[in-house]
């Protein structure tokens, strides 16, 4: 059985059908991307899967329950964790307390507790911030730990963001477009974490317009068109394939 399955999946806002009957399955520990032109319905895909929208027909299914249409926090409760194309930083929070705020549903949330303070609540606070300023480490962020969130750089912030999704200790981690707005050196260090966060077994499912990313990370590629599945396979079979390269890699000379 696969991590993921969605079965022809579709949604219509009004009279336009952003995606339109999309299937496909992701296995467990692979670095599945999603490509295709502005408007093909990637991120609305990705809304789709992780709760933000619920599907207008279709079937979505991790390890063989059906998802769909379950609430973002449900679904962080089996799991799934994403990223957005625009940042969700506190900015006037300390970096390492904006990855803490991802452990948030593995808090203890009595709230007796936390009005008295007791000594056992302390002591996990103290434990999630340790675990917090390791997963700024996993990502490079080590030298950060205490720094102001709006006092970080773009790229710094970028990573940040995925150290907060890892926070929830995931299984399956959707990342919209991480490398957007990177210079050459910060697209490479991002190429290199989303690598890493595959061989800690965390599946990646990843949004790009980076084709020499996706070409160097992806294990399986869906390319859409105008909301619908286009082809799906490796690199090397989507670097082939015909419509694809006319639809949107461009045609050889």
């Amino acid at each position: 059985m696969s991590l993921l399955e969605v079965n022809d999946l579709s949604i219509h806002f009004g009279g336009v059908k952003a995606v339109q009957n999309v299937n496909f399955n992701i296995d467990s520990g692979i670095v599945y991307s999603v490509i295709g032109p502005n408007g093909a319905g990637k991120t609305t895909l990705f809304n789709l899967i992780t709760g933000v929208y619920k599907p207008t027909t279709g079937d979505i299914r991790l390890d063989g329950e059906a998802i769909g249409g379950k609430s973002p926090n449900e679904l962080a409760t089996r799991g799934v964790a994403r990223t957005f194309q625009n940042l969700q930083i506190c900015m006037n929070m300390s970096a390492v307390e904006n990855v803490m705020v991802g452990a948030h549903l593995r808090l203890d949330r009595n709230l007796v507790k936390a009005a008295l303070r007791f000594p056992g609540l302390k002591k996990r606070d103290r434990e999630m911030r340790a675990e917090a300023a390791e997963l700024m480490a996993f990502v490079g962020l080590e030298q950060y730990v205490e720094t102001r969130a709006d006092a970080m750089s773009y790229g710094a912030l970028k990573r940040l963001e995925i150290a907060r999704a890892l926070a929830m200790k995931p299984r399956l981690i959707f990342l919209d477009e991480p490398a957007a707005g990177l210079n050459p050196k910060e697209t490479i260090e991002i190429d290199h974490l989303v690598r890493k966060i595959a061989d800690s077994g965390v599946t990646v499912v990843l949004v790009e317009h980076d084709m020499k990313m996706v070409m160097n990370l992806s294990d399986r590629i869906l390319v859409l068109n105008y909301g619908k599945k286009l082809a799906e396979g490796t690199g090397e079979e989507i670097r082939n394939n015909p419509d694809v390269i006319a639809a949107y890699l461009g045609t050889h000379d």
